[in-house]
């Protein structure tokens, strides 16, 4: 069910839609946040908005995806996954544009987050398929409790960095008027019923299309579109909890947003596979110094023998990504879990 909670006064089209990503849990504490935002925000003169079930659960067809796919203009898109793994969620649903991140935090952290991706001569699926020119601006409401941080940072995306440092939301003249015009906008959320799901996300601004896990996926997950470009096929063939996947894709392409592991969940990593395996090794995943190779291959063969099937092992495959591995050059971080080794914590 759809219900619009207010109604616009405004004669022009808002320009921008908030998306609220509500989060799966029925904590009081997130859903008052998240109505919150979405107050703040559909006071905002030129912005509408939408609230919906947790991004990752929304079922092909329903409400939720339907109302989304209908939208123009700019998003701000708030939930409770990493940015990165917000955007590559609507991406698969056909919800496009361009990524942009939004810190909510210290400077330090935004310059961080922000950074531009080391180049490459290696051609990647979203330069091939360039994506629509609007902006998707997708904030983490993991990354901060105080409402007042995040109304900041909405405020400053709808009304411009200069409006947004003028005006609070209990902004008021002594007469009662407020410093700037308010045009309300509409928020409609949807009711939409939702279960718990666990399936790959592909950032396609690092996929290579090298089909890696396509080979290495034994239970049908992945497949192929009419221009032979790798994409989740059958999502819900997915083994819950499984992330093997993404420990083998060699430009740390594959998110599972509600993996324990921050960069297995999509957290910004700078595109780095050396940093994301170091990051299962620092977390505990990979057991008596296994490898990230190791550690997807024992993942795999748990779920294959729980379906009743044969355990597969490291095959030849997984032989050369390990090979290959070994091979790299190691980077600070490396370096870094060396010393660490050597002090026998």
């Amino acid at each position: 069910m759809i219900s619009p909670s207010s109604q616009s006064d405004s004669t022009t089209t808002p320009t921008w839609t908030v998306v609220v990503s509500r989060g799966q849990s029925r904590n009081p504490a997130k859903r008052s946040l998240e109505q919150s935002i979405a107050d703040a925000a559909s006071v905002l003169e030129g912005a509408d908005v939408l609230v919906v079930p947790h991004l990752y659960d929304l079922p092909k067809g329903g409400e939720s995806l339907e109302k989304l796919s209908e939208l123009e203009g700019n998003l701000i898109v708030v939930s409770w996954i990493f940015p990165r793994a917000a955007h590559w969620v609507l991406d698969r649903n056909g919800v496009r544009g361009q990524f942009v991140p939004v810190a909510i935090g210290d400077a330090d952290d935004e310059d961080e987050e922000s950074a531009e991706p080391a180049e490459s001569d290696v051609d990647r699926v979203a330069d091939l398929y360039p994506r629509p020119k609007r902006q998707i601006h997708c904030i983490d409401l993991k990354a901060e409790q105080s409402l007042e941080r995040f109304t900041e940072a909405i405020r400053g995306l709808v009304l411009g960095e200069d409006d947004s440092q003028e005006m609070t939301s209990g902004d008021a003249s002594s007469s009662g008027e407020t410093s700037l015009p308010i045009v309300g906008g509409q928020i409609v959320q949807v009711d939409e019923t939702t279960s718990r799901r666990w399936y790959p996300v592909i950032d396609f601004s690092r996929c290579t299309n090298c089909m890696e896990c396509v080979d290495f996926c034994l239970f049908g997950v992945y497949g192929v579109d009419a221009a032979e470009t790798i994409l989740v096929e059958q999502p819900d063939n997915c083994r819950k909890g499984c992330p093997a996947c993404s420990r083998v894709c060699p430009e740390n392409a594959i998110i599972f947003p509600q993996h324990k592991a921050p960069a297995i969940a999509g957290a910004e990593t700078g595109g780095s596979e050396g940093f994301k395996i170091d990051l299962s090794k620092l977390f505990g995943a990979p057991d008596g110094g296994d490898d990230a190779i190791a550690t997807a291959a024992r993942e795999r063969d748990e779920q294959l023998l729980l379906a009743g099937r044969t355990a597969v092992g490291i095959d030849e495959q997984l032989q050369r990504r390990q090979q290959d591995l070994m091979a790299q050059p190691k980077d600070d971080l490396d370096r870094l879990i060396d010393s660490l080794d050597e002090l026998d914590l």
